[in-house]
């Protein structure tokens, strides 16, 4: 009896050893954002509407509705006067760009941004463990990776990830490989570096799916410092709570909805299918059916069935919505997320993409601000836009211990990516000195974002005339 007492109870505690274990290595998993920072190009490459009109200027293939075409994106896209493009733009050179163009764009990124964070976090580069560059436009030997290793001496045994040709979603796509390989290596320090390389990827030609490109991006970037150190988890800012990625390149539509190919006349440009919305939506929708019930509380979810099933049971067939109505009609996801969600960090594609995403998910302009001020003055920065508007959340002191952040972000492919953070400790005090931010957040949001050249440049919208091109010469 005693001996069957005795082995009765190594089980129990061999019970319970095997579950205090696995919840030890569950801890150890755990993906921290210790500190980011983001770029701020220096001003002498700030770039206005009047000197973007001047670029459009200089492509002597372009005709009159093309022109006007660019300057119309230009003035009701949402982006500001004070966004940056790359030197050799102010040089004239961007028809000729060569892959040094390319690579010193990128150097004074990462040598800003990476020693300013290193230095801040008090760490030396041959502290970090992983590190993942995501450039997808720049496809150098060495690599970007490479060239970021022997600038600051890192380990020989750092684990490297060389990310190109991700799009504007590469930033979660790095945040999931580094949270993959946590789960198997422990006490790990990684670094995150995102940016894009616009210099050697102006395009030259008229054709109007891809002139459009040259007005949409501007430069910036940033480095993410991420840890599974329980020991470093009282200082983290951000804890992954989970993400999702969603990938429609088997459907043809969706896999040439943005596409880097030659024109008619072999120039080299990016272009935007008119089914990239329809790409869009259909991978937005795919992406939420999977994240949402990770991450909204079960109350909503019963609540959000019960008023779809109330809905098709009261719907009349007879009647139903006219097709012109239903095209007409963008999609909305008709749950409330914001029972789940606190803050809304959305990428800034473009002011269409930040309003088509706030209709779908119901939001008001206090959620949309963050990401409509960060297309105003630094413009859409690709994969590193995410981390300006999580920026400006900061600086605007709005981020709680507890909160929960959602990142959103699409790309090529065609992709949507989604992940959601939780504030680790209040940041509302707006401690990071590196933030982005800091020396203009007071003069945020201002009276109107409307483009001050929308007057100058409202010959646009009139009939085509060749008596518009005299005008042309007294705007720019």
């Amino acid at each position: 009896m005693d001996l069957l007492c005795v082995l009765f109870s190594l089980l129990v505690a061999y019970l319970i050893f095997k579950i205090w274990k696995r919840i030890d290595t569950k801890k150890d998993q755990n993906c921290y954002i210790l500190d980011y920072q983001c770029h701020k190009p220096t001003d002498d490459r700030m770039v206005s509407t009047q000197f973007s009109g001047e670029i459009i200027l200089r492509n002597k293939h372009l005709r009159l509705n093309e022109y006007k075409f660019l300057l119309k994106a230009i003035v009701s896209s949402g982006i500001g006067e004070q966004t940056y493009a790359p030197r050799l733009f102010f040089e004239g050179r961007e028809e000729r760009p060569t892959l040094q163009d390319g690579i010193l764009e990128m150097e004074e990124f990462y040598l800003d941004t990476v020693a300013k964070l290193l230095e801040r976090n008090k760490l030396s580069p041959s502290d970090i463990d992983i590190l993942v560059v995501n450039v997808s436009m720049l496809n150098s030997t060495p690599s970007l990776s490479a060239r970021i290793i022997n600038h600051y001496k890192m380990r020989e045994d750092i684990k490297v990830f060389n990310l190109t040709a991700m799009g504007c979603s590469a930033s979660v796509i790095s945040v999931d490989i580094v949270k993959n390989i946590f789960k198997t290596y422990k006490n790990k320090l990684a670094l995150i570096v995102t940016s894009e390389a616009l210099s050697p990827n102006w395009y030259n030609g008229s054709n109007r799916s891809m002139i459009l490109a040259n007005c949409l991006f501007r430069s910036g970037g940033c480095a993410v410092l991420l840890t599974n150190k329980r020991s470093l988890s009282g200082r983290a800012m951000f804890k992954l709570k989970c993400l999702v990625r969603t990938h429609h390149g088997a459907r043809e539509d969706s896999y040439n909805a943005c596409v880097q190919k030659e024109d008619e006349l072999g120039r080299i440009g990016i272009h935007l299918d008119k089914t990239l919305p329809k790409a869009a939506t259909r991978a937005f929708v795919d992406n939420l059916k999977v994240i949402t019930p990770k991450i909204l509380p079960v109350t909503e979810l019963l609540r959000f069935m019960l008023c779809l099933l109330l809905k098709k049971l009261r719907r009349n067939p007879s009647k139903g919505s006219t097709a012109s109505n239903v095209a007409q009609a963008a999609p909305k996801a008709g749950i409330n997320f914001k029972t789940g969600i606190d803050h809304f960090c959305i990428h800034t594609g473009g002011k269409a993409v930040i309003d088509a995403i706030g209709y779908s998910l119901d939001l008001s302009e206090y959620d949309l601000e963050p990401a409509r001020m960060t297309l105003h003055r630094f413009g859409n920065t690709s994969a590193s836009s995410l981390w300006y508007v999580l920026g400006y959340m900061e600086a605007k002191k709005r981020l709680k211990r507890g909160d929960r952040v959602f990142m959103i972000s699409f790309g090529a492919g065609f992709k949507c990516n989604s992940c959601v953070w939780e504030v680790a400790r209040d940041l509302t005090v707006g401690e990071s000195l590196g933030n982005v931010w800091n020396h203009c957040i007071d003069q945020y949001p201002p009276k109107s974002i409307s483009n001050p050249f929308l007057e100058k440049y409202g010959w646009i919208r009139e009939e085509d005339d060749p008596d518009t091109f005299k005008v042309r010469d007294e705007a720019i």
